[in-house]
This record gives structure tokens, C-alpha cells and sequence, in this order.
């Protein structure tokens, strides 16, 4: 049964939104939100809950602190019991994997080779490409689409993830090419995009992701 919408979230802002030089000393999967992020999950949450009503929800969750504390916050918004959702947290749906401890001088001149490169193919020392995310999203999109073949699949599907895997999803989803992802911005914390069912079998998208405007030297925001 495929569910009435598929909607998918990024996290909240996190402390490596607001201060690069947290990744200095904190890894990736571990840094949290900040305390505004944790209030955008709420709030998120609470703004679901008009499109989802009653509705059974299947939550598919990143494994990295930020993706699981923005679920704890969606989760307390939507004010559901328990028996009308499922966790699954699966690491494919994970950030891109970026390196390993840097600092704010050491970020600043990889993004902005990233930029000049390409965001889908450039990948980063010790890190992934977007091509490589792609893969990973794709045999992700494999799992859910067998879900759907369960009899009493959920109404909803939500997953909690990350602003690039976001934009991949779509990208995979769609069949954009690699210029089409690349002229999408990627969306804000806690923004979330919705795909709904039509009467033909397909899902359109109400909110389409706004088209990428090149910042000059400035690159893409990564987190």
C-alpha cells in the first residue's frame, strides 16, 4: 500500500551550523542541536500534525544525533501515541561523510573547491561525493519501495534526514540529471519537503526546493 505522502525533513540547526569550528573536536554523527534547533523540531512537528490527522506514520531516522534528537522533537509536536508510528533508523539515509576532525581554516578552501568542482562529483578528502550518497539513497529508496507491498503499510512516511540526501532523494526519485540537482538550494533546518499521492499512482511534490542562486565565493552550506 503506498502511503498518502512522503515527507521529508532536515534536521534542526545544529552546533555545526552555527560554528564551523565545532568539527575540530566533535565528529559529525555526534554534534547536537542547539536549543533553537530542538524548538524547530517541535514547532515542525506541530505543523505536521494538520496534514497527518489521525494517520499512521512510518518514520525512517539518520542514525546521527541531530537527525535523532529532531525525531524526539517531531515526535513531542505531533503528540501521537505510540501505537500510530514505527522507527526505523538507517544509516544509508546519513549525512555525507566529509572527512574527519577540521577546523574552520580547513573547511573554508574544500567548500570552495567543492563549489568550482560540482557538488555531485566533487568528493572530499577522507569523505564521499554526492555520487556516492546517490548510491547509498538509491538502495535505500529499494527497501521502502518493498514496504509498500505490505498489506497494512503506514499512511505516512517521514524521514528524518539531511539537506544534501534531501536533494538526492529527489534527484533519484525524479530521474533529474546531475544539472538539475545541482541548481536546487538545499533546504533550510527543518524544512520539509511533501510528496503526495495523486489519483494516477504518482507523487507530486506541493513544495518544490527553490532554485540555487551562487552566492559569489561562497559556497553551499554543508551540515
Amino acid at each position: 500500500m503506498k502511503p498518502k505522502h512522503i515527507i521529508l525533513i532536515r534536521h534542526g540547526e545544529s552546533e555545526g551550523n552555527v560554528n564551523n569550528d565545532v568539527y575540530k573536536t566533535v565528529p559529525d554523527p555526534k554534534i547536537p542541536l542547539t536549543l533553537n534547533g530542538k524548538h524547530q523540531a517541535v514547532e515542525t512537528g506541530r505543523k505536521l500534525k494538520t496534514l497527518i490527522g489521525e494517520d499512521t506514520v512510518q518514520f525512517y531516522v539518520s542514525p546521527y544525533l541531530r537527525t535523532r534528537q529532531t525525531y524526539d522533537g517531531l515526535i513531542e509536536g505531533l503528540n501521537i501515541p505510540d501505537s500510530r508510528y514505527v522507527r526505523y533508523e538507517d544509516p544509508r539515509i546519513r549525512e555525507q561523510d566529509w572527512g574527519h576532525f577540521r577546523g574552520i581554516e580547513d573547511i573554508g578552501p574544500i567548500q570552495k573547491e567543492r563549489y568550482r568542482y560540482g557538488s555531485f562529483f566533487y568528493r572530499f578528502p577522507n569523505g564521499e561525493s554526492g555520487a556516492d550518497v546517490f548510491d547509498r539513497v538509491s538502495t535505500f529508496l529499494e527497501t521502502m519501495y518493498r514496504g509498500f507491498q505490505k498489506p497494512h503499510y503506514p499512511h505516512n512516511v517521514i524521514i528524518v534526514t539531511h539537506g544534501l540526501a534531501i536533494r538526492l532523494f529527489l534527484m533519484r526519485w525524479y530521474h533529474q540529471s546531475v544539472e538539475e540537482f545541482e541548481s536546487l538550494q538545499t533546504p533550510d533546518n527543518c524544512e520539509y519537503i511533501v510528496m503526495e499521492l495523486q489519483s494516477n499512482g504518482k507523487y507530486a511534490v506541493l513544495n518544490p526546493l527553490s532554485k540555487y542562486v551562487p552566492p559569489g565565493e561562497v559556497p553551499e552550506e554543508i551540515g
